[in-house]
């Protein structure tokens, strides 16, 4: 059993902020898989599942992010679980839009509701790490994490979205490569070549037989060619 944590802000305000995407991910898992409606519970917002044999609590702190172990750590006590036992989907400004990266431990690179998760249950969880983009400058980055997606970023968005969704179940088997490979076929699928077939050369027609030479013709011949 794993307990899957999308970070966020709770508010309809916050709902399509870049800080928001780890919300959306377990939103989009949720709805894909069938999970029941979401409960208030342990400080956030509960819903348990399965994926085929395997249980998952998907959770989302309301505690807003800078609390956000908070409702993980109440969870953990709750199920019995250990840090092992969970994931953390969060935005990740030091990725471009649209990459995803899988890792276990390490630090909190700064992240508030990382920062948070750290000291409520230590590192050794693992997170998914939802790339959204850098500003440009450190100074930028609150304003932007808590502004919405542009609608240029619809597309990539979804498609990241459906990636995770599709590789949930792996996260639940601790398979972070073949949920690495789900997301890669939303994000990145193979294409059919594009490359065109090259025109058959043409068919030479069969040479025409030569005409006779007119001293070669009999009478016959060139009495018939003076008709035609």
């Amino acid at each position: 059993m794993k307990l899957i944590v999308g970070l966020g802000n709770p508010g309809a305000k916050y709902s399509r902020n870049r800080h928001n995407i780890g919300f959306m991910a377990l939103d989009r898992i949720a709805a894909d898989h069938g999970f029941p409606a979401w409960k208030g519970k342990h400080q956030g917002a509960i819903s348990e599942g399965r994926f085929g044999a395997d249980r998952a609590v998907l959770l989302k702190p309301e505690t807003f992010m800078n609390n956000s172990g908070q409702s993980v750590q109440s969870a953990l006590r709750f199920y019995k679980l250990a840090p092992e036992d969970v994931v953390v989907l969060h935005d990740e400004i030091d990725l471009a839009p649209g990459k995803i990266k899988h890792k276990v431990g390490g630090g909190h690179a700064g992240h508030n509701g990382l920062r948070s998760v750290h000291a409520h249950i230590g590192p050794d969880y693992a997170r998914v790490r939802l790339g959204v983009g850098h500003p440009g400058h450190k100074d930028a980055v609150p304003g932007y994490v808590l502004r919405d997606f542009a609608k240029a970023d619809e597309g990539w968005l979804d498609d990241v979205l459906r990636g995770v969704s599709d590789g949930a179940p792996y996260l639940v088997t601790g398979d972070a490569a073949k949920f690495m490979n789900a997301v890669g076929l939303r994000v990145s699928p193979q294409r059919s070549s594009t490359g065109q077939k090259k025109p058959e050369a043409a068919t030479p027609k069969p040479a025409e037989a030569p005409k006779p030479e007119p001293e070669a013709l009999s009478p016959l011949q060139k009495l018939m060619e003076r008709f035609r």
